[in-house]
């Protein structure tokens, strides 16, 4: 009972998400369009660039706001209204506009580019406008409304207008006197006042948004990396998907290595002689003078194999000789189908000319 309890227990282990996920689970979470990214960010600072912008180029905005008004008030104010004048006087007024927010909508679209890059670099993928009937599940709808991010979200928003609330109601009423003094000022002054005013909150409202995106941005990415957590038993069959069954390599690299054996005891036969250790270590070597600079290596083995090619090699009358150094020499320096290392040219030289007389081929 305690051992099967025990079992369970181990199993349920290996199933908790307490692993750091693969690169090849983040690769796939990206392709699919899940990453860590904060609509916040962008929106927070396109506010705070924009206002800054109105600091900046405020000449200019001053400039095409006049010559907008001007074109209204004085040029066309006493246009005869025909459908050729309105429509001249769309156009001029729009093309005005257009010219007039230029600045704001190319901040905007430069200031949304690089939020998006800095948070996920670049990403096209159209995973997630594939329809799914999953997320039509009312079920699965109720646990999104009371997880932990929608109360995170609902935590974030509220502390948004706290503090949007809290901005504008400690400038206004920091300026309760100069608001008072508007009605006897000129209106030029009123309009000075409220445009200092409005930029003065926009700036302050939009740091504070950024500061809170930021921290939202953090946190999608905890939650990011907390989602794709894995179990140990995930990273097992991710292994065995991505490299193969263990068992089953294991079998192939065992038939490979019986094919090659085969391949190689066949080669036996052709020898000139094999050089043995006499028990642990078998060489069979090949010289042919026409075709090649040195002896070469067609067979060897320890063991087990060192034993099969010397019963190939008597099998099929290879001569086989016991020179213990030499053998160990050739096994450990020397590979098959390789010539053997210069510096035991002598020794094999040695023993193949004592072959050559054994076979009747010396002097």
């Amino acid at each position: 009972m305690r051992s099967h309890r025990w079992t369970l227990d181990l199993q349920l282990f290996s199933q908790e998400k307490t692993e750091r996920a693969t690169p090849k689970k983040r690769q796939e979470s990206r392709e699919k369009g899940q990453v860590a990214k904060s609509a916040d960010l962008p929106a927070a600072f396109i506010l705070l660039f924009v206002f800054l912008s109105f600091i900046m180029l405020g000449d200019f905005y001053q400039e095409r706001l006049l010559h907008l008004f001007g074109l209204m008030f004085e040029q066309k104010l006493l246009l005869q209204i025909t459908t050729g004048n309105v429509m001249s006087l769309f156009s001029e007024i729009m093309f005005q506009v257009f010219i007039l927010l230029a600045p704001i909508f190319a901040i905007a679209v430069i200031v949304a580019i690089l939020g998006s890059y800095v948070q996920i670099g670049f990403l096209f993928t159209g995973e997630p406008l594939k329809l799914k009937l999953s997320k039509l599940n009312p079920i699965n709808g109720f646990k999104q409304i009371f997880s932990m991010r929608s109360l995170f979200e609902f935590v974030k928003n509220i502390l948004k207008l706290l503090v949007i609330g809290l901005i504008v109601y400690l400038n206004l009423w920091s300026e309760r006197d100069h608001i008072m003094q508007l009605a006897r000022v000129p209106i030029e002054s009123i309009y000075s006042f409220t445009a200092s005013l409005m930029i003065t909150l926009g700036l302050e409202i939009g740091a504070l948004l950024a500061v809170l995106a930021v921290i939202d941005y953090i946190y999608q990415r905890y939650e990011h990396e907390k989602s794709l957590r894995m179990s140990k038993q995930d990273i097992k069959e991710e292994y065995k998907k991505t490299e193969g069954d263990p068992l089953i390599k294991g079998k192939i690299r065992e038939r490979q290595r019986r094919m090659a054996l085969q391949r190689m005891m066949q080669e036996v036969p052709k020898a000139d002689v094999v050089i043995t250790n006499p028990t642990h270590f078998a060489i069979a070597l090949k010289y042919d003078s026409a075709n090649m600079e040195a002896p070469t290596v067609i067979a060897k083995g320890m063991d087990y194999v060192a034993l099969r090619i010397k019963e190939v090699a008597k099998e099929n009358g290879v001569i086989t000789m016991e020179n213990k150094p030499l053998a160990r020499a050739l096994y450990d320096r020397s590979e098959i189908g390789e010539t053997i290392p210069a510096d035991l040219f002598q020794a094999v030289a040695e023993v193949l000319a004592y072959v050559y007389k054994l076979k009747g081929k010396g002097k």
